[in-house]
């Protein structure tokens, strides 16, 4: 009895060995490539948004490797281009602005202009706290001092935000532009281990319905960051902006990296109040609040109306569900946690009822 048990046991123990080093080799392979999930996260979007037009790209071009090195190079110029006005545009501001710190600190902060006091509803606050400011600065920035450095924290950590999402957006172009050249050899081993794990018909279900959720995903991020960019771009156009089309552009990269056109509209605002343009700061803000409500409100519903079979609460759920848990990446682990659970579950429906009502097709007597 006991040399019958004996090799049961030892065939259970290395069973569990080798899963335990299975789930510490996966552990140690997310942790591995956890820096590295926005920079996945961005290729797949490209991948899903770009592939038609790469397609036809290579229609025109012959070659698919020429394909993709053209499409990189169009689409990081499109992206760098606004990053690096931004920059360069700060850059020849830093003098003038370490000067006016100088001039601060010898003698004192300068009058507002005359026109600030007249704006509707803030306009006196502000004159009457910069007035304070200018008699009693430490006394009046006392009661300000958590708020001021909350304020720096987030400029600091958000400058630094915008410059990593700005690389790993390039890199993101850059491993997309394999995938593309791959085609769908991209996706094979995927599809064999579905097909392995759960059966055929299984497998290819629940692939399928992965694609729709990344795809819906990944329409509904770039076409918010499109249509955001378009109404931008008539926005500045009517309040007579210079530069629309690289603001228009900024606008697009900000919604694409999920931070939002808000960086752009506010400081448009602040200096048409300040340049004495009351009529273009009321429009730009009134118009910006539009652009940022557009941006909020068309993000889950385009991605879930893209989710293709995917019923439009599933996926909504999981989209909204994962970018409070997870952030701008969660908004896919959301949407195919969703979309495995609901197609696993709906699978396995089918196959509790599908018994039952061949057994109840049985049982009808023929009339």
């Amino acid at each position: 009895m006991r040399n019958e048990s004996s090799p049961i046991s030892r065939n259970f123990i290395e069973s569990v060995l080798v899963l335990l080093l299975l789930l510490a080799l996966i552990m140690a392979l997310v942790d591995t490539l956890r820096i590295f999930l926005g920079v996945f996260t961005f290729a797949i979007i490209f991948y899903v948004s770009f592939s038609a037009p790469y397609e036809g790209l290579v229609r025109l071009v012959k070659r698919r490797k020429l394909a993709a090195v053209l499409y990189s190079l169009i689409l990081i110029v499109i992206v760098a281009l606004p990053f690096v006005y931004v920059v360069t545009a700060l850059g020849r501001h830093v003098k003038d602005l370490m000067h006016l710190a100088t001039e601060v600190k010898e003698n004192g902060l300068p009058p507002l202009p005359p026109n600030v006091s007249n704006w509707p509803l803030i306009g006196e606050s502000i004159a009457s706290f910069w007035q304070n400011l200018q008699l009693n600065p430490k006394e009046t920035l006392m009661g300000y001092e958590h708020q001021l450095q909350v304020v720096l924290h987030h400029l600091l950590t958000g400058g630094a935000g915008v410059i990593g999402a700005a690389v790993q957006v390039m890199l993101g172009i850059i491993i997309s532009a394999f995938m593309l050249v791959a085609g769908d050899r991209v996706l094979q081993p995927v599809k064999v281990t579905l097909q392995h794990l759960l059966g055929r018909r299984d497998g290819l279900t629940l692939m399928e319905a992965t694609g729709h959720a990344i795809k819906g995903v990944s329409i509904g991020v770039m076409g918010t960051a499109f249509i955001a960019t378009v109404i931008s771009w008539i926005g500045f156009a009517i309040a007579g902006l210079h530069f629309k089309i690289l603001l228009a552009a900024l606008v697009f990269f900000l919604v694409l990296i999920q931070v939002g056109p808000l960086i752009v509209w506010l400081p448009l605002v602040i200096w048409a109040a300040l340049e004495g343009h009351s009529g273009t700061a009321i429009f730009l803000g009134i118009y910006g609040a539009l652009v940022l409500a557009a941006d909020a409100v068309l993000k889950p519903v385009l991605i879930a109306k893209s989710g293709g079979k995917l019923p439009f609460l599933v996926l909504f759920t999981g989209v909204v569900g994962g970018l409070a848990a997870w952030g701008f990446t969660g908004m896919f682990k959301g949407a195919i946690i969703m979309a495995v659970f609901y197609t696993v579950f709906t699978s396995w429906l089918e196959k509790k009822a599908l018994p039952g009502s061949r057994q109840g097709e049985k049982t009808v007597p023929a009339v």
